[in-house]
């Protein structure tokens, strides 16, 4: 038996506290999936093809965590202002199925990095494909269910980073969390090595992200920025994310510059 099927056949799952508890299915494949040897392996080995061989922005463990964080917040603020998730619930699934497909999808949508940085999403699909038959059995004794929650799992995966449009909520929200990791910390690795490229640079200049409630639209994203050199991750990269969401009346993008000085060419952008 391997250390991953050791690790599946040990985990006990207890589905009668769905009803008792709502947010339970989402914790119980929370921690399944972070104490999974052959995911966390996944999480590690994705990071060597963009930072170490191409000086890229980190897309590792720590890229894993902020982007999933982010999603499961962008969730709760959509939820909370009656956005309507369909990805469940086309396919008959439960409403809480929905923050799991979230979070599955957050988990592995960059491990296609393995094979190589170039159209990594379309890779990541027979990889993530290749786990969610091993995982979801942990959690969906139906075979059917299972099929349903692994379909939309990829779909959210695989329009992430490509030119498919998102056609759920559940995706859109992935779409949305992957390009909302940008601060500084993100550009450290390939920064320290020497990576002087617009992606690494533009990271440089990011202060923070906050997500809050929005005036007028569900979720506020507020961004500060020290120089103007962010402007590319907000009105480049996260820009195109964003209009090709499906959430763009619901999301509310504010980026500011932060540096005091009058001279700035950039002060204020909103999406």
């Amino acid at each position: 038996m391997s250390e991953a099927e050791a690790s599946s056949s040990s985990y006990e799952y207890d589905p009668d506290a769905d009803h008792a508890f709502p947010d339970h299915r989402l914790n119980a494949v929370l921690e399944y999936i972070e104490n999974d040897p052959e995911i966390t392996t996944y999480l590690e080995a994705q990071n060597v093809n963009p930072v170490a061989r191409k000086g890229y922005n980190d897309h590792g463990t720590k890229h894993i965590e902020i982007v999933r964080n982010r999603a499961l917040r962008l969730y709760e603020l959509l939820k909370r202002g009656d956005v309507e998730f369909n990805g469940a619930g086309d396919q008959g699934l439960d409403e809480a199925d929905e923050s799991v497909i979230i979070a599955l999808a957050a988990t592995i949508h960059d491990i296609g990095h393995v094979v190589h940085r170039d159209d990594h999403a379309y890779y990541s699909i027979p990889l993530a494909a290749d786990l969610l038959d091993r995982l979801l059995p942990e959690f969906y004794d139906d075979v059917g269910t299972r099929v349903r929650v692994k379909g939309e799992v990829l779909h959210a995966i695989l329009c992430h980073h490509t030119e498919e449009d998102p056609l759920t909520t559940e995706a859109g929200v992935i779409r949305i969390a992957d390009g909302l990791d940008m601060e500084r910390g993100r550009s450290r690795l390939p920064y320290e090595r020497g990576g002087r490229g617009i992606n690494t640079i533009s990271s440089q200049a990011i202060e923070s992200v906050s997500l809050h409630e929005g005036d007028g639209t569900p979720v506020l994203v507020e961004i500060k920025m020290h120089n103007a050199a962010g402007v590319y991750q907000v009105d480049e990269l996260l820009k195109d994310k964003l209009h090709r969401s499906g959430l763009e009346d619901d999301v509310r993008i504010v980026a500011l510059n932060t540096s005091g000085d009058d001279s700035q060419l950039v002060e204020r952008i909103e999406l």
